[in-house]
């Protein structure tokens, strides 16, 4: 009886971790992630990577938050708990939302590509099918107006290509002003309005609550380009991007022999847009060593709130950036 007793109390022990181990709790929990020299991910053509310093892309790891890693996320002051219904859009399955965060990282490197080639006075042409919606999310004041597989092609009568100027297009507004969407259903072009309300993720922004992916867009190079990322997705290395890719073809380094990280979307009008993840990335920053850290302007106070080593620099546009590194550059700042 006590071997039988032993064995029961073993098996519970068992059960209970394995509990608290893989229960599904409905959360995810967001923690820093790595910082990487993104010179190791980006080649470009007849393009120079002999610099003393290096720009750092910087990651979150996210995870379904079993019972443990609540009570971890709940814990430590770095993580964020976040439901699961505002990451992934309901009736979206797990492998779909991957391949929509693949999309969105596919256009943020090709906008990096055509900025930096910009800069050099290289013109590549913006052209797409309009911006596909792939679900609607919770809450969403596009329901009953907007359908899966509609094609946005205008914003305030507006044409819009990416979905980038899309979303930079709604967050002019003030949260609550209507705003209005040229739609293409099928062979049908229909208009319809409807009120903004707040970001899911940030309060303060106004948004539509929709997942979207630009339909068709491969710009063409004269320049080759390579980017290789890995397993890293999403929208927020932009600015990043660019910064790596001008480096590579500027004669004189940017980064003045310093470790730089940073993050931040970027659209067509060079603008940083602002990214979740912030105090998770400014520690993975840390960890990794870097001097500074490029953030955008409007995470700048999230960020102060965590870091301790490293000198934050907001900014607000890609010439922001550049004008920070060259007084680094210059010794004058």
């Amino acid at each position: 009886m006590v071997r039988i007793g032993k064995m029961r109390k073993t098996l519970a022990i068992i059960l209970i971790s394995i509990v608290l181990l893989s229960a599904r709790t409905g959360y995810m929990v967001v923690r820093p992630g790595s910082a990487e020299d993104i010179a190791n991910f980006i080649t470009v053509e007849e393009g120079g990577k002999d610099h003393a310093g290096s720009f750092y892309l910087v990651t979150v790891t996210q995870q379904n938050a079993s019972p443990l890693l609540l009570l971890y996320g709940l814990l430590d002051p770095i993580a964020d708990l976040q439901p699961l219904r505002t990451v992934i859009p309901p009736g979206m399955e797990p492998e779909e939302h991957r391949r929509l965060l693949n999309q969105w990282m596919q256009e943020s490197q090709n906008l990096a590509r055509v900025i930096a080639l910009h800069r050099f006075g290289i013109d590549v042409p913006i052209k797409s099918d309009g911006v596909e919606v792939v679900a609607l999310g919770e809450e969403s004041p596009a329901m009953g107006l907007l359908e899966p597989r509609d094609v946005i092609v205008a914003v305030d009568g507006q044409q819009v290509s990416l979905a980038e100027e899309l979303v930079t297009k709604v967050q002019l507004r003030a949260v609550g002003e209507p705003v209005e969407l040229t739609v293409l259903r099928g062979k049908d072009a229909v208009t319809v309005t409807m009120p903004t309300t707040t970001h899911p993720e940030q309060k303060d922004k106004a948004a539509i609550r929709v997942t979207i992916q630009t339909l068709n867009w491969q710009p063409q190079l004269p320049v080759e380009i390579e980017i290789q990322v890995g397993q890293i997705t999403g929208p927020s290395a932009g600015l990043m991007f660019v910064l790596e890719i001008l480096n590579q073809l500027e004669p004189t380094d940017l980064t003045a022999g310093n470790q730089i990280a940073g993050t931040g979307t970027i659209n067509l009008k060079e603008e940083v847009g602002s990214i979740g993840g912030v105090r998770q990335k400014v520690r993975a920053a840390e960890k990794a060593g870097a001097r500074y850290f490029l953030v955008p302007e409007e995470n700048f106070e999230e960020a102060k709130m965590v870091a301790r080593s490293i000198e934050l620099v907001p900014v607000a546009t890609l010439e922001e950036a550049l004008a920070f590194l060259e007084g680094i550059g210059s010794g004058i700042r």
